[in-house]
């Protein structure tokens, strides 16, 4: 088997206590190669007056840390303080909101280099049926799709348990009825196929290879949605990460544990350090 050719990296949101350049320092120092950066109030806030000078200033940062980034327009609260993802492209009111966020992400992706905007479809209204819930969906993600175009700008469309879009079956679907279009590919986060995939997860990045544009990586357990060290639960590391050099994946991989932030610098160290063991280890896996 070749060596793997993906870049290993981390999540903003796993460093909430830290400025956004604290973090990238602490990252570069580590050995990251990128960084998986969430639009949010704390780090960059793609409404911010002086957004503009925080991108430049941003830029020139990975640039003299060598960190490549891709964008994830995951913000928890960022469109409602108190209900977290709302409205999302499928929510009965607001869901222009999200459109115009996910418009502004590209802009965001582009102006700092990165291939890849990563985004979720958020939860739906229950009282929508689900036909006009994939209408609204579609019509949302053409419109952020026609910006990505525009900007040269790939998208990862991230399945995620609680969200409408949660199996890698459902983003069969969106594709399908979008047309199956070049600028649409995958974000697979390693933890949510252990979660609610009935295969392993090596045979998850199998299915997708060919939709790959980003990976996140996370522990987890199977039917739980909770976000853990490596270690800490069931998934083969050394089997996922030989699927992704099998398969020829050259993109990021990245950690996310956005709940971590309390002991971030120690969390992304050992995180690190798991994550190149597993990949030399998976050079000596048969699976």
């Amino acid at each position: 088997m070749s060596d793997p050719r993906f870049v290993f990296g981390y999540g903003s949101s796993g460093f909430g206590e830290h400025t956004v350049e604290d973090a990238l320092a602490v990252l570069a120092d580590l050995g990251y190669r990128a960084v998986n950066l969430t639009l949010d109030r704390r780090h960059l806030d793609p409404y911010a007056d002086d957004l503009q000078s925080r991108l430049f200033q941003l830029s020139k940062s990975l640039d003299r840390l060598g960190l490549e980034v891709t964008v994830e327009a995951g913000g928890r609260y960022l469109l409602d303080p108190r209900r977290p993802h709302f409205p999302g492209l499928a929510s009965a009111i607001g869901s222009e909101r999200r459109v115009d966020l996910l418009r502004r992400a590209v802009r965001v992706a582009a102006d700092l280099g990165a291939e890849v905007l990563s985004f979720s479809s958020g939860p739906a209204s229950p009282a929508m049926p689900d036909e006009l819930v994939w209408e609204q969906l579609v019509a949302g993600v053409a419109a952020v799709a026609e910006e990505a175009a525009r900007r040269d700008v790939i998208l990862g469309f991230e399945p995620v348990p609680g969200m409408y879009i949660d199996t890698l079956d459902e983003f069969d679907e969106l594709s399908r009825r979008m047309g199956d279009p070049e600028i649409l590919g995958l974000t697979l986060d390693l933890g949510h196929c252990r979660c609610l995939e009935s295969g392993p997860v090596p045979e998850c990045v199998r299915r997708t290879a060919h939709r790959l544009v980003h990976v996140q990586v996370d522990d987890t357990l199977r039917g739980v949605h909770e976000h853990l060290e490596f270690g800490h639960g069931d998934i083969d590391f050394p089997a996922a990460l030989g699927a992704l050099t099998e398969v020829g994946y050259e993109r990021h991989v990245a950690v996310d544990l956005p709940r971590h932030g309390h002991a971030a610098p120690d969390v992304a160290k050992r995180s690190f350090r798991f994550l190149r063991e597993a990949a030399q280890m998976s050079a000596y896996n048969c699976w």
